[in-house]
C-alpha cells in the first residue's frame, strides 16, 4: 500500500474516531495502553446523548490535525517526506467527518442509529488498522 493510500486511512480513521489512528500508531508500553484506553473510551462517548456534533469547529478542526498528525508520524517511522502524507490525511479527516457525520444522520432518521455507531467503529478500526501493518 503506498504512503499516500495509507495517509488517507489514516485520516478517515480520525474522522471516524478522532484518536484510533493514534492508537494504532501507538507501540510502547504506558503509550500503548494510554492511546488505546482514550481511543476505547471515545467509542463509548460517541454514543451517548450529549456528545457535540464532530462537525463543530474545534472537534472538526482537532480531527484533522491528528489525522494530519498520525499520517506524519508514520511517514516519518518510514523514512518519507511528511508533509504531503499529513496533508492528505488531513484533507482525508475532513471528508470523513463529513461522510460519518451523514451516515449518522441518515440512520438516526431510520432508528438506526446504535448499529449505523458500531459499523462506524468497525470502519474506523479497521481503516487505521489496516494503515499501520
Amino acid at each position: 500500500m503506498s504512503i499516500l493510500l495509507r495517509a488517507a486511512a489514516l485520516g478517515a480513521a480520525a474522522g471516524g474516531r478522532s484518536v484510533t489512528p493514534l492508537a494504532a500508531l501507538a507501540d510502547r508500553g504506558t503509550l500503548r495502553v494510554a492511546a488505546r484506553l482514550a481511543a476505547l473510551g471515545e467509542l463509548v462517548v460517541d454514543k451517548l446523548p450529549g456528545t457535540p456534533s464532530r462537525l463543530a469547529p474545534a472537534p472538526l478542526a482537532g480531527r484533522v490535525v491528528i489525522g494530519a498528525l498520525s499520517a506524519a508520524i508514520y511517514a516519518h517511522r518510514q523514512g518519507r517526506s511528511v508533509l504531503l502524507p499529513a496533508a492528505v490525511a488531513g484533507a482525508a479527516a475532513y471528508a470523513a467527518s463529513y461522510a460519518g457525520a451523514g451516515w449518522r444522520a441518515l440512520a438516526g432518521r431510520h432508528g438506526l442509529d446504535l448499529p449505523a455507531a458500531l459499523a462506524e467503529d468497525a470502519a474506523t478500526v479497521a481503516l487505521a488498522r489496516s494503515a499501520v501493518s
